[in-house]
Order: C-alpha cells, then structure tokens, then sequence
C-alpha cells in the first residue's frame, strides 16, 4: 500500500495549523507541524515532505525567505497561506517558486484543491498529458489542435502558444511575469498580454464576458481551470 502523502504545515498560530491538521487528516494525508521558518526548512532538509502549506507572516523569518531557500535545494510543492491584502506579496511569492497561494480568511474546500493541484502538477513535471479536456474544451499540445464541445477552433501561433502554456500549469496560477518570461523572454509587456488572453477568451469561451476557462486572479496573472 501507497504512504499516505506528507503535508508540512508552516504557521505560528496554534488555532490555524490545528485547523489544518484537523482538515488534511480527514483528507487522508500525514502531517508534520513547524512554527517557523528555520523549523521548515529544517523539516524539508530532513526528507520525506510531500508538500508544504506555507504562512508568508512568520515570526523569524520572512516567508519569501523561506520560499526562496527552499526552491535552493528542493521542488517541493509549495502553496502560501497570506493574510496580506497587496498584490504584489502574492506575486513575489509566486515568481519565487510557490506553486499556488490562497488569501487568509481561506475556505477548505479552496485550499484542498489547490493543494491537489500543485501535488500532482509535480508529479507531471517530466511533461503535461499531450490532450487536456475541461469543460467540453480540448486541447491537444502534440497536434496543436483545439476544439470546443467537438468544433475546431483556429488559433494563431501566438495565441496557442499562451493557452498551451496555461495547459501546461492547468489549474495553477500564472504571474503576468511568469507568462511573459516564458512567452517573449525580455520583450512583450502585460498590456500586450492582455490583449492576447482577450483574443484567446474570443475564441474558446462560450461566454468570453464571463470566462468559465481562463480565469483572472486579479493582480497577479491567469489560472486555467480544471474539472476536478
């Protein structure tokens, strides 16, 4: 019998991490418990963690920090719990090498998800399935084919190049600065983005005005959807 998946929780609140042990038990998981950042990065160095739910606001250490001395050494799954209302946190956060954050008040339901997600995007870190299906949308990532409810649709190179992206990540957010690394290296800009996810919506959306597909994280970039 598989081991049940490791989750790390890094939080200083008593109340939170019981919350979060009671929660993830339920959910099957293990679960180890650090109050701060050295704590953490000790608990991962020391092997065996499938995950980590990460506090940004730690007593000892910021968790940027930590972030960023974890991804040193480890591609450990990473999903940030922040209290913080700016935006540019959460960015940070991301384009240090979490995989996924969620914003304190969280639902569980929200947070299981995204946990999920970032566990079994890393577990498909050797390459995406080469057909993704979601919501009557098909994308086929070897034949650059993509229909909508079984109808072709013609995409521009550009345009498929940004949704086979997202595909690769699907279900995970993607920072504007994430995207246009990986889209037009040093050039490009987020207005020019922007443009594109609008074109993109045009063509796969059934309602572009109300995408169900490619969804905005206002602030911070796009997340493909997935059908759980």
């Amino acid at each position: 019998m598989t081991a049940a998946q490791l989750v790390l929780i890094v939080d200083d609140e008593p109340a939170i991490r019981r919350l979060l042990r009671t929660s993830l038990l339920a959910q099957g998981y293990r679960i180890a418990e650090a109050a701060t950042g050295e704590a953490a990065l000790q608990a991962v160095a020391a092997g065996g963690i499938d995950a980590v739910v990460l506090d940004l606001g730690l007593p000892d250490r910021d968790g940027q920090e930590v972030i960023r001395a974890l991804r040193a050494n480890s591609a450990v799954p990473i999903v940030v719990l922040t209290a913080r209302e700016d935006e540019r946190s959460k960015v940070a956060a991301l384009d240090l090498g979490a995989d996924d954050y969620v914003t304190k008040p969280f639902g569980m339901a929200e947070l299981m998800a995204r946990l999920r997600t970032a566990l079994r995007h890393r577990l498909q870190q050797e390459g995406a399935a080469p057909v993704f299906r979601s919501g009557g949308l098909s994308v086929d990532l070897l034949r650059r084919v993509v229909t909508r409810d079984g109808q072709p649709i013609h995409l521009s190179p550009r345009e498929f190049d940004i949704l086979a992206l997202l595909v690769k990540h699907a279900g995970r957010v993607l920072t504007h600065r994430q995207l246009l690394g990986q889209l037009w290296g040093v050039g490009g800009d987020v207005q020019q983005l922007r443009v594109y996810v609008r074109q993109v919506r045009q063509k796969i959306e059934p309602d572009p005005e109300r995408p169900r597909h490619i969804l905005t994280e206002t602030g911070v970039g796009y997340r493909l959807a997935v059908d759980e």
